[in-house]
């Protein structure tokens, strides 16, 4: 049980009162047309884009610390490496090329190498995999924590904290809020890791009072094991949020030197929450729910005020990629979906239009995963679940896209991606039903990138110039 003192709430409620009140203000920035909403007017400068990519990528905290309270330090190896080496290969090969496109989303691009079919199926894709559930959950959970009101009912108070100024001031007020949030979860690291050495020591403290294995980098995990979470970092290739801000970027060296200069804020990240979670598991052994480590570190080393400090940084963490990865599937509704629509038909008001659906879309994907949350209680089991599914379809139709040397036609592609999404979903639902085991004991997500792959060779052509329709 945690138990929080009257100037620790108050300190919360002062961060949720403030994200509003940054979003809000934002918003008074804002000029008209569908780019100032959804790309903020190409205008994020470095140390914006740096603050806003950072913050929006560790959503998942509470994971983190299930983690690394389960197998020590991991961690860092599963959650930290594969990242670090996607993203630096996003930031060397496409930063740049998405930045020069002027496009606004991924299904933009998709539409632009593949035509209509493939973008609108690119669009589906996109939209389910940047679905806020998981993030929807943790925050609920950590509001009832705080507040001890039901989850249902946290949930929406917290979804609402999170889109009332985002569907006002779009991509604009959502990079302020992350500002804030990028400064706060780092003090709110730093904070109780330095209560954790002070406390208990350093090293020695740690050898003695966590399993051997536990200071091993492979948590003593199988190959296997390890290399199923490389594919799943595959993620970072495939990300709205990494294509969006590129495409937000003030210009191409802007986007490409913020990913770099973010990888090393995230080693700095994953030190400070892969440190803390191994004091977690080393001083509060034998926890029957490890994704709560985190919280009760605090309640068992930090005082009034640092635990209400500590866990604005918790929040934070969380309520920066739930903002983002909400406005992503809103804009995907309004831009690639209705306003794809409209463009094809020659309808008048596209700006208008889209903006407006972006909003409706804003709405219906918190709805949504307002729902999922509370029907399937498992942050881990919706992270599997869609990046299993998705990612094979996405990938290499996406990748090939920037490629004026290979390209497949518009038909292969949108066969490429259905078959892999396909493939993968149906193994990951067979696999369910049959109390996890999965044919021929192969993860879903090998044969749906096994079949993208067969379909994209035998589909390339190089240097090819056909039309995507």
């Amino acid at each position: 049980m945690i138990h929080f003192a009257a100037i620790d709430v108050a300190l919360i409620v002062v961060y949720f009162t403030a994200v509003v009140y940054v979003g809000m203000r934002a918003k008074r920035r804002a000029r008209q047309g569908k780019d100032d909403y959804i790309l903020a007017g190409r205008t994020l400068t470095l140390p914006m884009f740096v603050a806003t990519l950072v913050s929006t990528w560790y959503g998942g905290i509470l994971g983190i610390g299930e983690f690394t309270y389960r197998y020590g330090l991991s961690n860092w190896l599963v959650f930290g490496v594969p990242y670090y080496l996607f993203a630096l290969l996003f930031a060397l090969f496409l930063a740049k090329k998405a930045r020069q496109t002027q496009l606004a989303t991924i299904p933009d691009k998709l539409f632009e190498s593949y035509g209509l079919k493939t973008s609108l199926l690119g669009a589906f894709l996109t939209f389910l995999l940047v679905t806020p559930a998981p993030y929807v959950l943790m925050l609920g959970i950590m509001a009832q924590i705080i507040f001890g009101w039901p989850l249902w009912l946290c949930v929406l108070l917290t979804v609402f904290i999170t889109i009332v100024y985002l569907i006002k001031g779009g991509l604009r007020a959502d990079v302020h809020v992350n500002i804030l949030e990028f400064v706060l979860m780092f003090a709110g690291f730093a904070l109780i890791l330095g209560f954790a050495y002070h406390q208990f020591g350093g090293m020695g403290y740690l050898r003695q009072n966590l399993p051997p294995q536990f200071l091993q980098w492979h948590g003593g995990h199988s190959w296997q094991y390890i290399m199923v979470w490389f594919f799943i970092a595959l993620w970072t290739l495939v990300d709205p949020a990494f294509h969006q801000r590129c495409y937000a970027a003030l210009d191409g060296k802007t986007a490409r030197n913020g990913i770099l200069v973010s990888i090393l804020f995230w080693m700095v990240f994953d030190f400070l929450t892969t440190a803390t979670g191994l004091y977690a598991r080393a001083a509060v052994p034998r926890l029957d729910h490890p994704s709560f480590s985190y919280p009760l570190l605090a309640e068992t080393i930090l005082p009034q005020v640092a635990k209400g400090l500590f866990f604005t940084g918790l929040l934070a963490t969380i309520m920066s990629t739930l903002s983002s990865l909400t406005f992503i599937a809103g804009t995907t509704v309004g831009n690639d979906l209705v306003g794809r629509w409209l463009k094809e038909t020659h309808r008048p008001g596209y700006d208008e239009v889209v903006k407006k659906w972006s909003q409706i879309g804003i709405l219906a994907a918190s709805v949504l995963a307002a729902g999922i949350a509370l029907g399937i209680p498992s942050v881990v089991k919706i992270w599997y679940a869609i990046g299993t599914a998705v990612i094979p379809g996405l990938l290499l139709p996406l990748l090939l896209s920037y490629s004026r040397k290979w390209r497949m036609s518009g038909a292969r592609a949108f066969i490429c991606m259905l078959a892999a999404w396909l493939t993968s979903l149906i193994w990951l639902i067979a696999g369910q039903w049959r109390g996890g085991h999965y044919w021929f004991g192969i993860e879903p997500m090998y044969p749906g990138l096994g079949v993208s792959l067969i379909l994209a060779i035998t589909g390339i052509r190089r240097k090819g110039r056909q039309s995507p329709h």
